[in-house]
Parts: structure tokens; C-alpha cells; sequence
């Protein structure tokens, strides 16, 4: 079977559309259709079948998507152990990140990429919830994610934990609390918070904290940039909670930092990468030093 073609398949299990995976091929979607048309003739068997008004994979196509999928992840292998013999980690990497991530990891991270001959870096800032970050893997080389608890590898899809960071409670420096060396859930009864949307890693930390029924917590707004929280509880128009290592950090005089005693919580911060694109040597590289710029962050 032609590897062009499992891999237009393996293409299609991953996007769910031909139009989709048209538009990543550069190809149009009759070409993209007519090349699954021949690997369907090369297998004898069905590979997709109609739902509705779309197409589907069959339990065949599935698994010579599945056959696809470990050709690619050994070829991708076999390059990157050339690339190691030749010692040349060079290409073009994509790195897709959440905002803070981006805060953090980037400046060092773009820097030490550039000392690297022949490596280059492209980044691209994206902010789902928690059950957005794996999708983009189709697209990227390299995703940055974060999530309350480090997910796991699967068939598909390789995690490497980068670093785990702190939660903490950000006031106005002017706010009755902000002298206290920690803080404990019952003090913060009755204030006024900015909160992220439903499916965002810290929403649910505060809500099992502090969302008792009798004294549910007051959310008057939402929002998934940390800036613009930032930027609200400097003001002094209520508190948040927050990733330590990039909060406050443009309002280093009207924001404090308070350590939520009882509740101490934490994100995990890491990678997602599809096992292809884990292979090749200049990802690997890239990967190495994301995780040496996240020692720097732990030890500053």
C-alpha cells in the first residue's frame, strides 16, 4: 500500500472530514477522496462509509488507520536516528501553547532555540479547556498544556511532564488580607472573585474549596485571559486565583500573593505530541529544552 495514502488516512481519523484534510494537504477534496478511493481498492475492504452527510471510517479503516499511524511513528524513527548519526537536529519546529505557558517558557526558550544552528522554533498561542489541548496535535508539533491532574500516554498521543506550579490567591494590595502571611478558605467567605470559564483547570480548584453550598462563592465575572484578571483584581475590584509563577507580574506593586492553607493546590504543566512527531530528532531537542528552561523558572 502507498504511504502517501495511509497517511491521508490516518489524516482523516484524526480530523474527522475530507475537507479538513484537504485544507492540511494542500490538496483538494476530490484528490484527497480519490486517493482514499484507491488505498480502499488496495485493501479489498471498505474504509469509510456514509453518516449523515459526512463520511465515517468503517472498523476496517480503523484499524489500517491504527497500521498507518505505527508506519509513521517507524519512519519518522528512522529519520530521527539519521538525523543523530549526521548530528543535525535541524527543521522547523511548531509549538502550540496555552497564554501563561507562552508568558513563561517563551523569551528563554525562543533564545536558546536560536543558539542552536539549523533549528528553528514556531510558536502559536491557543487557550482551550482542558479537553482542547489534545486536538491540537494534529496541527502541531509540540503542544503546551496544562490541566489540575498529568494526564497519560495513550496509542495515539505522548505526555512528557514539564513542571507543576503552584495555585495561589491574588489580592489588591489595598484588600484586608493582604498582610496575612497565608490565607484559609473560611477567610474568603462573602468576597467578590474573577473566575475562568467552565472546563478551565482553576475554576474547579476554587469551586471544591470554596463553593460550599451554604456560602457559594461570588463569580461576577469571567474570563479566560489571566491578564485581564490581573489587571480587575489590581484595580481592586475583587480577587482571583491564580497560576503563582506569572501572576502579578505587571502589577508587582498593587497585587499580593497568598498561599490558600487547606487548599493548597497545584497545575501540571506538559506536552502533548503525537508519537510521529515525537520521533523526530529537532522535536526531541525542542522538548529538552523546554524542560531546561522550566528548571530555570523552578529555581529563579
Amino acid at each position: 500500500m502507498d504511504i502517501t495514502r495511509l497517511r491521508l488516512l490516518l489524516e482523516f481519523a484524526e480530523r474527522g472530514s475530507l475537507t479538513a484534510v484537504a485544507r492540511e494537504t494542500h490538496q483538494t477534496v476530490s484528490g484527497v477522496s480519490q486517493q482514499l478511493r484507491r488505498l480502499e481498492e488496495e485493501a479489498g475492504l471498505p474504509l469509510t462509509e456514509k453518516v449523515g452527510r459526512g463520511l465515517a471510517l468503517t472498523d476496517a479503516g480503523r484499524a489500517l488507520a491504527a497500521t498507518a499511524r505505527e508506519l509513521s511513528v517507524a519512519i519518522a524513527r528512522a529519520d530521527a536516528e539519521w538525523d543523530a548519526f549526521r548530528n543535525t537536529p535541524t527543521g522547523t519546529v511548531s509549538l502550540a501553547t496555552f497564554p501563561t505557558g507562552g508568558q513563561m517558557f517563551l523569551p528563554e526558550l525562543l533564545r536558546r532555540v536560536d543558539d542552536v544552528e539549523g533549528l528553528a522554533l514556531v510558536c502559536s498561542d491557543r487557550d482551550p479547556p482542558s479537553d482542547g489541548f489534545v486536538p491540537l496535535t494534529a496541527d502541531f508539533d509540540i503542544v503546551l498544556a496544562h490541566a489540575m491532574q498529568l494526564p497519560k500516554s495513550n496509542a495515539e498521543t505522548i505526555v512528557v511532564p514539564v513542571m507543576v506550579e503552584p495555585l495561589v490567591i491574588a489580592l489588591p494590595s489595598t484588600h484586608r488580607l493582604a498582610d496575612r502571611d497565608y490565607l484559609v478558605p473560611k477567610d474568603l467567605v462573602g468576597e467578590r472573585w474573577f473566575g475562568n470559564p467552565w472546563g478551565y483547570p482553576f475554576e474547579a480548584w476554587l469551586d471544591q474549596n470554596l463553593g460550599a453550598p451554604e456560602s457559594p462563592m461570588n463569580v461576577i465575572q469571567r474570563f479566560a485571559d489571566t491578564h485581564i484578571i490581573e489587571a480587575l483584581v489590581a484595580a481592586g475590584l475583587g480577587i482571583a486565583g491564580l497560576p503563582q509563577y506569572t501572576a502579578a507580574s505587571s502589577y508587582p506593586d498593587r497585587i499580593v500573593l497568598k498561599r490558600l492553607q487547606g487548599a493548597e493546590s497545584t497545575r501540571s504543566i506538559f506536552i502533548y505530541m503525537r508519537r510521529d512527531r515525537a520521533e523526530r530528532l529537532a522535536v526531541r531537542n525542542v522538548v529538552g529544552l523546554i524542560r531546561d528552561v522550566a528548571r530555570t523558572i523552578r529555581e529563579s
